[in-house]
Parts: C-alpha cells; structure tokens; sequence
C-alpha cells in the first residue's frame, strides 16, 4: 500500500465475497473504501456528509450544479456529455437528508477511468464560483421575459421539489422526518421546499460548496475487479494531494429523547372535486435505537414485514377491522443515524386518530403478551435473508448497492464501513431468538414504552394548492411592483443572458476536454445471445434457459389470455392483485404467505404483454397472465404444490377480504399513478392506437383504478359480479392449452421440471366454457387529468410503422439524442422541467414524455417542433460517435441471471435471436447523421396521429382546455 494511505484496516467480507480494506489519505484526510473482487462492473463513488441547515435545498442545488462544468471540463453539462458518450452501467448523484453521493459504474477500464476523472474534478473544483448562471439554472430563478409579463419562479431543482411536494406521501415522508429529529438536520427539508427555495442567496450556495466540499469531509468507495494500487495512486497525484487536512464540522447529532410524545397535524391539497372525507393520513412512528446495531435493524425490518407487511399482519388487520382507513402499510426506515418505525393508516378520518393509537397499542401489547407467529417471524427471516443472498438489484449494479449500504454505518462511523455487508451472522441469530421472546421484548421496549415519537395526521384541504400558487403570484407581484424601471430592465436581461447562456453552444476546446473512447473501443459483437431450449412435454411449450444462477431457479408460468371475453379482460387486473392473498382449500391466506416466504424467494402474479413477429405488428401479441417463482432448487416440489393449490383452490367467497384487497390497491393506486405521472400518461396515449397497451392500460392504467375505485365505493352491490367474474376467469385463463413454462437455471435446477408440468397440467381446469376476445377498436381521446400537484407530465405518441415506415437500429441513436440533447435542451435546461423522456419501439409505437415539467403548451410546441429538427441535424464524426457510445452503453446493459431468463423469454416469442440484435448493433454503430435525418419523416408520422395525455395542475390543464376532448380528475 503507499505510503500516502494509512491502512486502517483489512478483513475478507464472506458474505459478498470480498476483500476489504479502510484507509484514511494521510495530506487531505480522505476516508477511502475499497472492495476488491473479481466483478467486471466497477463502481466508484465519492461522498460527502452534507447537513443542511434549512430547507433552502442547498445540499441537493449543489448536487446539481457541480455536475455543470469544472476546471479541467468546463462544459456547460458535462453530465449530460458523458450521458451521451460514456458506456457506464450508472451514472447519477443523489442527495439525501445528511449526505451527497456521486456514483458511477462501468465495464470498461478506460472508460471507468474517464467517469472518476470527471466526477473528481467536478465535486471538487465545479465552475460555479466563475458562473452565476448555474445556480440560477439549476436552483431557482427570477424569471421576466417582458416587462409587462407576470413575475415568476423558475429553476430545475425548484420545479422537481414542486412534484415532490404535491404528493401527499411525500409530503407525510417529510412531516415525520421533520417532527422527529426537529434539533438536527433532519428537522429540515434537504430537498429543498418550493416556499424557502428563492431565499436562497448565491454566496450561502457557495459558502456550502466551500465547506462541506473537500477531502476532510469525503467518503471514497471503490468497487470490483481493478489494480487497486494503481487507483489510489492516481487518486493522490492528481486530487487529493491537493488538499491539505483541515476540521470539518459537519457531524449528524443525536437527537435527544422527547419526553413525551409529539402530536402534529399538517395539511396538503386535494381538488375541489375530491372529497376529504376518508382522505386523512393517521400515522404514528417511533425512533429505534440507533445505526450502529445491525441485528437490531434487520429485526425491525422483519417486525415491519410481520406486524405490518404480510397478508393478514395483525396490526394492519386490527385497524382494517375497526374500519381505519382503507389501506394501512408499515414502514421502517433505516440508513440514517437514528432509524424510525412507523404504522400509517391512509383514507381515513382526523376523528379516529385516538381509535387509532388505541387500536395500534392494544394490538401490540396483546402481540408483546401472547406471542408472535413464530412461522411469520421465519417467513420474514427469510425473506430478507433471501434478497441478501440473491443480490439480485435488477438494472442497478450490485457494487453500486454495496457502496450505498456502506453508508448506513460510515457515515456516522468512520471506523466501520462494512457492518452492514455482513448481516447471514445476524440472520442466523435472528433465527435462533425466534420464539424466545426476543421479538417481543422489542415491541415492549421500542413500541410501547418509548416516548421518543410522533403522532402525524395529514389532512386533506380543498383550494389549498390554488391558494398556494395565488399566494406565490401576490408575493411576486407586489415584488415586482417595488421594483424601479430600471431595476425591472435588468431583471429581462438577467432573464434573456440566462436563456442566451443556456442556449451557447459549448466551445470545441470546451467539448474536446471531456475524454471518450472511439468507436473501435466497442466490441461489434451483440452479447445479446438469448439462450433458450424448447421442449414439448404432451401440448405445453417448456423453454429452458441455461445460465449460472448460484443454485437459484427462477420459474415462470405464463397463461394466454387470448380467450378472455372483451368484458372480463379489465378483472385480470383485479385477478392478479387476489391470487396468494386469500385462502385456498388448505391454508388461510396468511399463514400461505408465510409458508411460501419461509421457503422461497417468493410466488408472484402479474400481467404481461409479449410482442410477437420481432414486434414489428401491434395487432399480433400474447397478453399472457404470469406466476413467477424464485427458489433454491431443493425447494421445486413445493413451489409446484403451492402453485398448484392457488391456482386450482383459491377461494374468493369471503367478501370482507375481497373488499380489503380492493381498498389497498386503490390506496396503492392513487399514490403510484400521479407519482409516476410521465408513465402513466405515456401509457395511456399509446392506448389510444395501440391493441396490447389498451390491453394494458385496462389491466394496469387509469382505466383499471377507475374499476378498481368504483368496486370499492359500491362494494355490497358489486361484490356478487365481481366473485363471478373472477371465478369465470379462472377457468378461462388456467387451462393446460394456455400454458407456456420458463424456467432459468443451471443444469441440475432443470431436474424433474417435466414431471412438475404434467402434474401440473393434469391438475389445471378443463371444464368447457364460452370463449371471447379481446374486440377492441382505437379511440383517440387526448384527455387532460387534473390533479392538486403544481407540475405537469406531458405525453404524445404514434406509430410510424401505421404508415409504413420500418425500424433500424438509428432509433436507438434517436432516443440517445432527443434525451440528452433536444428534449433535455428545450425541456430541462431551458423549460426547468425535471426530466424528459422518449421510446421508439419495433412495433413502431413511439412517445415523448416530460416529468415534473412547469409547461404544457409550450413542451407539445417542443415536441412539434422535432422533425424540423432533424431534417437539419448534423454532426461531425466526434458527435456521432459520442451518441453512438452512449446507445451501445444502453444496449449493453450487464444482466443478472434473472433478467437474462426473462430476455430469454421474450426474445423467443417475438421471434428475435442473436441475428437481429447483431443486425441492429451494426446499424447503431455504422450509423452516420443522415441516418439520424431520416428518421425525421417517421418521427413527423408519430406526431401527426395527435395522440395526447397530460396529466398536470388543475389551473393548467384548464387553462389549455381547447388541446383536450376530454378533461377530468385523475382520482
């Protein structure tokens, strides 16, 4: 080791098998990690612990704003640069109420080289003490184009926080950090409040970069198979030898104890055409000890999984009972220095919140007295232990997850980054403590006798955000009015030198700082080998996927709903949310949950559209109804027995039950479809022309919560139809004829598969039964929602193959560009939206999408505005290979064996192999600017079938009404 490093310590970490090593750099007082083993997916992240004082969002400002240039790379965006042309598996920084993180990943050694090289300059000598400009980009801004026009705020950050701050979770989330911890920093919003925002001055933005931005206060990981030496050497020479070690104060402190508990009520805004009642958010949360106790906090997560979680779990079912709230859900939050639990019961009323402490207490005090269900504490035991094991974190690198979870101890521990990368010991104990009173001397000790919490009830209030924004346009008109003439002058010119800053081109000394590999540097052959076996076992298709898997099979079940009549396709989605969630012929619905979670990673159903002909024809596709299983090969023979007595015994007779299920998926579905509002509208428009997302927008899109809400509000008059239903679909859709099997594994988890199919098939219903279809005509509906949120999420869409035009490889350049160049131009730097997204698919179903985005006309004159775009785009060869790096950065991916499975499967019913992603890939590669100009008449193509979906602030989808057939609330 150089002598510039002080080693700490070293120790191999066994459970995610690697080599461990602390050390602190002796000059600048740096904390580094490191993870050494034989994974090719690198990961490096500097960290700094970043308290705010305020809700300001100097900390998350600041996050965004190091990333726009730096001394050696004084681009205006280099992020977006490296976007573009880097083949990194993750790039991103997040900030979080008491630390900023700047993770990268990367396959390839030199590029990884050139994404720590960035990053470093960046966090450490940004531009934004030579450019004002940035902070007023990215964190907030004045903004007057005209005199004679409305003074208003604008600003990336401060619109994001806008979004934020309309959920109603969101802002519970921040109620409850608040009321806590009020003496620490997590008393306040780290994200920043769109009402303190503007009081933020640039020199207080600085002084923050200034204080907290430097080695002293650091936190470097390294991650994967790399010549570690060589690194830290790099590291010294040409960062942190730089730095000489100073005191930075910028500890977490411990919130001390309340003496008694706190109680708080808060409001957030609904629409006039909401109602509040049923509409309250009661919860109550307690502190738990503190990070240091890695037992203690996987304990409580598998008390939030027992008490809480699970089907049946007896806190939420008590409350369920006493009729409080119709969803109620747990949470135990964790990776901050004093971790918290928390009971919430939603859709429910400001007058019960003493029925609900009372109902929460007696409940626990019975619980504390009698006994847990050991078999559920198991369950949950395993269940985590499971996801530990499998580190299976689906897209994001499982390197990059470790160096997250170093923090949970580092951050408030500089001597023990890795406690929380050893936790099979504590699982192990956890499972002996199982029934002997352990977990119930927690419910005791931190539940009920613990005085260190809060009481939060959330209350819905009508005109509320309207008053909010009324209150924003007064203040800034009576500011504005204070204002002299010359004063209003050069705020214009502020405004029109920020807009002209924001559309400059970048020098080509500028571009030409930011290192990228060429494009000989890419591999031209795919890694895309779908590798799939097809076997025949009597009429069932069984695909085979031979990949490592670490003796962990992932099964699929997939069932063709080709059949279902037109009227009972909406109830799959109902179907999906019931099936392992009430009883069958031999187990109540709970103690089922528990038995498949103590023995597996899990048993799920859901919903799944599955393009066939390459995906080049809308109109031909399975809609297929899936069960997936994940378990360890000595587990099949129960995997097929429970799946067996779902599928063939679930019951659906006990009404109360069928109502509990129907209340928390509405609950679940009001939450999730405005969150993810650029999702939903990007889904819905394309329902407008295409087969399969009708199909899915009515399994799994507004049009099935609207079912979803009207069962639950007209449940006794309903309940007799929809048991009807859901038993009709269960003799139509599970049927030995619909039946396709997956199954990815290695070779001994392919043992005795074929015997579990034909006793699986021998056991699945026969009976005959009137056939239907799914008839489904398109019906462009361009409709607006209105939601009580201050942002909008804009999508249209089409499809380019409807007239007649074929997809290449060029789209994929396409997406590249319009992401991180036009739309990301237009839309984010110059619109202050957060983000902003487009598809283009095989089948030629296309959409543009913005998020959290201030506009709505202005982002469809945006999108408009595209094909004129591209009919005069060009680029240099530099430009071209930069968007090419970062498409292929896209396509390759790494997968985890599951994802590898699933790829598998779907490349096989559309008919795709390793030929056409070889085809593309060259067609990505070869690719020159008039490729990407040619593209300019299919795009004009999607953009003329007018389809169109906003689901935005109720003033703005109002005041755009004319853009609109159809306008009304989303909830």
């Amino acid at each position: 080791m150089t002598d510039k490093y002080e080693l700490i310590s070293e120790e191999y970490i066994k459970d995610v098998h690697a080599e461990g090593k602390l050390l602190r750099h002796r000059k600048s007082g740096a904390r580094i990690a490191l993870l050494s083993n034989d994974d090719e997916n690198k990961v490096f992240n500097i960290a700094f612990r970043t308290p705010p004082k305020n809700s300001t969002g100097v900390a998350h400002i600041i996050e965004h704003t190091v990333l726009c240039g730096s001394r050696k790379f004084p681009l205006k965006d280099p992020f977006v640069e490296l976007v573009k042309g880097s083949l990194n598996t993750f790039l991103n920084a997040l900030t979080y109420p008491d630390k900023t993180m700047f993770p990268v990943a990367s396959c390839n050694d030199t590029d990884f080289q050139n994404l720590m090289d960035v990053y470093l300059d960046a966090v450490f000598f940004p531009n934004i003490y030579k450019n004002e400009k940035i902070f007023r980009q990215e964190g907030w801004h004045y903004q007057l184009e005209n005199r004679e026009d409305p003074l208003t705020y604008n600003g990336v950050v401060y619109n994001e926080m806008k979004g934020v701050f309309s959920s109603a979770d969101e802002v519970l989330d921040r109620a409850v950090f608040n009321t806590l911890f009020p003496d620490t920093p997590y008393g306040v919003e780290s994200g920043g409040d769109p009402e303190v925002i503007p009081d933020l001055t640039y020199e207080e933005f600085l002084d923050f970069h200034r204080k907290y931005y430097h080695p002293s206060n650091c936190y470097i990981y390294l991650y994967g198979n790399m010549d570690m030496e060589e690194k830290l050497e790099w590291l010294d020479r040409e960062y942190l030898s730089r730095f000489d070690r100073i005191p930075v104060e910028s500890e977490i402190p411990m919130q001390k104890p309340f003496s008694e508990v706190k109680d708080v009520t808060m409001s957030y805004p609904v629409l006039d055409s909401e109602p509040e009642r049923d509409n309250t958010y009661l919860s109550v949360n307690t502190v738990v000890g503190d990070y240091s106790d890695v037992t203690l906090n996987i304990a409580f997560s598998v008390l939030e999984y027992v008490l809480l979680d699970a089907p049946g779990a007896p806190v939420k079912q008590a409350l369920l009972d006493a009729g409080i709230g119709r969803d109620v859900e747990g949470a135990y939050n964790d990776g901050i220095l004093q971790p918290f639990f928390s009971v919430i019961a939603k859709n429910a009323n400001a007058e019960d919140k003493d029925r609900f402490l009372s109902v929460v207490h007696d409940t626990l005090e019975k619980l504390a007295e009698e006994g847990l269900d050991t078999l559920a504490i198991a369950s949950g035991i395993n269940y985590f232990e499971f996801r530990f094991r499998e580190a299976d974190y689906a897209q994001f690198p499982k390197g990059l997850i470790y160096g997250m979870d170093l923090f949970d101890s580092w951050l408030y521990d500089e001597g023990k980054p890795f406690e929380y990368l050893k936790e099979l010991d504590a699982f192990e104990e956890l499972k002996k403590q199982n029934g002997t009173g352990y977990f119930e001397n927690l419910i005791r000790r931190y539940l009920l006798s613990n005085n260190h919490a809060a009481v939060v009830t959330l209350k819905p209030e009508k005109g509320l955000a309207a008053r909010r924004e009324k209150a924003a346009a007064e203040k800034l008109a009576a500011y504005k009015a204070s204002l002299s003439d010359e004063e209003l002058d050069a705020m214009v010119a502020g405004t029109k030198a920020l807009k002209e800053y924001q559309e400059s081109e970048d020098s080509e000394e500028a571009l030409n700082s930011l290192p990228m590999l060429s494009r000989k540097d890419i591999d031209r052959k795919t890694p895309l080998h779908p590798d799939t076996e097809q076997i025949r076992v009597n009429d069932t298709t069984y695909l085979r996927h031979h990949y490592f898997t670490n003796g962990i099979a992932y099964l699929t079940l997939l069932f063709d709903t080709a059949k279902v009549p037109d009227e009972l396709v909406p109830y799959l989605g109902i179907l999906k949310n019931m099936l392992g969630v009430v009883d069958t012929e031999h187990y109540t619905y709970g103690r089922l949950f528990h038995e498949i979670n103590a023995r597996t990673g899990g048993i799920n159903f859901g919903l799944q559209v599955l393009p066939t002909e390459k995906g080049l024809d809308d109109s031909k596709g399975y809609r297929m109804f899936g069960v997936k299983a994940k378990y360890l090969y000595s587990e099949k023979d129960f995997v097929f027995e429970m799946i067996q007595e779902i599928l063939k015994t679930s019951k659906f007779n006990d009404k109360k039950r069928l109502h509990e299920i129907l209340a928390s998926t509405r609950a679940g579905m009001e939450q999730a479809i405005p969150a993810a509002g650029h999702t939903s509208a990007a889904k819905r428009a394309l329902s407008y022309q295409s087969l399969l997302s009708a199909w899915t927008e009515k399994t799994t899109g507004i049009d099935q919560f609207r079912l979803v809400k009207d069962l639950d509000e007209h449940f006794e008059e309903k309940a007799d139809n929809l048991i009807e239903n859901l038993q009709k679909l269960m003799k139509i859709v599970f049927r030995p004829e619909n039946l396709t099997v997956s199954v990815t594994a290695e070779e001994e988890g392919f043992d005795g598969i074929e015997e579990e199919i034909l006793s699986l098939e021998e056991n699945l219903c026969t009976d005959p039964f009137e056939e239907g279809s799914f008839d489904w005509k398109p019906e462009q509906k361009n409709e607006g929602f209105k939601t009580s949120g201050q942002v909008q999420f804009v999508a249209q869409a089409g499809n380019y193959r409807k007239d007649g035009y074929e997809y290449t490889g060029a789209f994929r350049i396409l997406r590249m560009i319009l992401n991180y160049d036009y739309l990301w131009m237009n839309l984010r730097v110059l619109g202050g939206a957060y983000g902003c997204m487009s598809s283009f698919k095989r089948s030629g179903d296309s959409y543009l999408v913005s998020y959290r985005d201030p506009h709505l006309k202005n982002t469809l004159d945006v999108y408009a505005g595209l094909p004129e775009y591209l009919r005069k785009f060009d680029a240099d060869e530099k430009a071209m290979t930069k968007y090419i790096i970062g498409t292929i950065s896209e396509m390759d991916t790494p997968m985890t064996a599951s994802s590898r499975g699933s790829f598998a499967l779907n490349c096989w019913f559309a008919g795709l192999t390793e030929k056409d992603f070889q085809q593309e890939r060259d067609e990505v590669l070869d690719a020159e600017a008039e490729d990407i100009r040619a593209l300019a008449d299919p795009v004009a193509s999607v953009l003329a079938a007018r389809n169109i979906c906003v689901i935005g602030s109720e003033s703005s989808v109002d005041k755009h009404a004319d853009l609109f057939r159809k306008i009304e609330s989303l909830t």
